[in-house]
């Protein structure tokens, strides 16, 4: 299961926050939410402090975010060592 809430909106900065396992049919929903954070021409955060588990297709989607400049908080000890441990 995977929640995802939004944390903080304004014209600069919009936060989500996001708990769970990013897995699975999840990867695809934590996609679409950030698509449209995106659309909104807002700086994208995402507070990762929560997510306990990410597979490879979440590891993936969250390196592709970063590469658009999308910025993580508060990052768990695990989806850290993941987003470090496994190239690019």
């Amino acid at each position: 299961m995977l929640r995802i809430s939004i944390v903080e909106s304004s014209s600069q900065v919009f936060t989500l926050r996001v708990e769970g396992q990013v897995k699975g049919c999840w990867v695809e929903e934590l996609r679409r939410s950030c698509e449209q954070a995106l659309v909104r021409g807002s700086r994208l955060r995402l507070d990762l402090r929560d997510v306990s588990f990410a597979d490879s297709c979440g590891i993936a989607l969250l390196k592709n975010l970063s590469s658009r400049q999308v910025g993580f908080v508060n990052v768990s000890p695990f989806v850290g060592e993941q987003l470090k441990g496994s190239a690019s």
